[in-house]
């Protein structure tokens, strides 16, 4: 069997960066997914926020324009409009942005399989490599490594194997991509709070000048979020003129909102990514704790690879970034509480008055993310 040092399961966002940082390193790296082709089956909408773009050195043409508007909607359509003097948001272009980060993973010395799927792995006997099997077009294979990366999602198997801790809350979404609809005004996100459409969570318009994502979210057990997309669609879909668009693409998946797991790291293993609920519990927005997260993963496998110290991995710890998310479980709380549309327009009637339009600019635009590894990577002697 081919012996490789880390064997990364998952090429979303947080698979592909390990891959290409860990290769960068000279790590010998097998990426797998279950994708015949990264580009395939994108599940998220993609937006940056403003502290990524600052952080991250993103390719301009992965990126649309600029938005720095919001408007949030009660039920009843009354609206909030906030808008913002920096550039706060851009939306990925994945497809893209993922073929370029494979690319490069490659060309670094990673390998690719795609539409493999991982059915599991054996620890070796001793302790230092383990059996990983895989599966391509119906044949099972194996391969021996070091350790392994779950960057598999919501509903990691890759946890499972490893005895780390999963995901027990979750929202499911569905979304539609447009491209050539008209529409008039900046670019601009409009966010709809209605329960009925999006239980525990929101509806959404995103549209950048080039491209127009229209989808909803909630908890699975309150809705069908296909039939609550197309009442969705049928009741902004004039005013938008999305039938002078073309449909471009259609996303859904999971996306986990009980905040960072505790348990992400073994001997044999981490999770990075939805796998490891690196997930805003308010927003369920995931791109920058993803990349922070898978950074800091990326050096912490190199440093525990190179002096074989368990103690390397007692740094990547999910405790360590509990704290920073506690108000915002708090917040995810009260949205799943509060299940009537009359709450939701109290609370928005709300944020339009003076006090709390700053919790609402805060909620959109504030610097609050995922919290800073940069101590953590300075403790592995990075950047030092």
């Amino acid at each position: 069997m081919n012996l490789y040092d880390v064997v990364v399961v998952g090429a979303g966002l947080a698979g592909l960066q390990c891959a290409r940082l860990l290769a960068g390193q000279g790590v010998k790296v097998l990426l797998v997914d279950r994708k015949p082709q990264v580009d395939r089956f994108v599940h998220t909408t993609g937006i940056f926020v403003r502290k990524t773009l600052e952080s991250f050195d993103l390719p301009a043409d992965c990126l649309g324009p600029v938005v720095r508007d919001v408007v949030l909607y009660s039920p009843a359509g009354r609206a909030l409009h906030l808008s913002s003097l920096h550039d706060e948001f851009r939306v990925g272009r994945l497809r893209r942005l993922y073929g370029r980060w494979l690319d490069e993973a490659v060309g670094a010395g990673a390998h690719w399989a795609g539409g493999t799927r991982f059915l599991g792995s054996e620890p070796g006997r001793s302790g230092g490599v383990c059996r990983v099997d895989l599966e391509t077009g119906g044949r099972r294979w194996a391969v021996q490594a070091r350790f392994l990366i779950g960057a598999d999602g919501c509903q990691s198997a890759v946890a499972r194997d490893l005895g780390l801790d999963v995901n027990r809350e979750w929202i499911v979404g569905a979304e539609e991509v447009y491209r050539g609809v008209p529409l008039d005004g900046p670019p601009a996100f409009h966010c709809y709070l209605d329960p009925r459409l999006a239980p525990g969570y929101l509806a959404w318009v995103v549209h950048d000048g080039e491209e127009v994502h229209v989808g909803t979210g909630g908890y699975p057990d309150r809705f069908h979020v296909t039939t609550a997309l197309a009442a969705f669609k049928e009741r902004v879909a004039p005013r938008l003129g999305l039938q002078r668009g073309r449909l471009v693409e259609r996303r859904g998946g999971r996306i986990p909102v009980g905040g960072v797991l505790r348990r992400i790291a073994c001997p044999r293993g981490l999770l990075v990514g939805d796998a490891a609920g690196a997930v805003s519990p308010l927003t369920a927005g995931g791109l920058d704790p993803c990349l922070r997260l898978s950074d800091l993963a990326s050096h912490v496998v190199a440093a525990y690879l190179d002096r074989g110290d368990p103690r390397i991995l007692e740094l990547y710890h999910g405790g360590a970034f509990q704290p920073r998310f506690l108000s915002r479980r708090w917040m995810r709380r009260a949205l799943a509480a509060f299940r009537h549309p009359l709450w939701y327009e109290l609370a928005c009637a709300a944020f339009r008055g003076t006090p709390l339009r700053r919790l609402a600019w805060q909620v959109f635009f504030g610097r609050g993310s995922f919290p800073d590894v940069e101590p953590l990577k300075a403790a592995l002697g990075v950047g030092v």
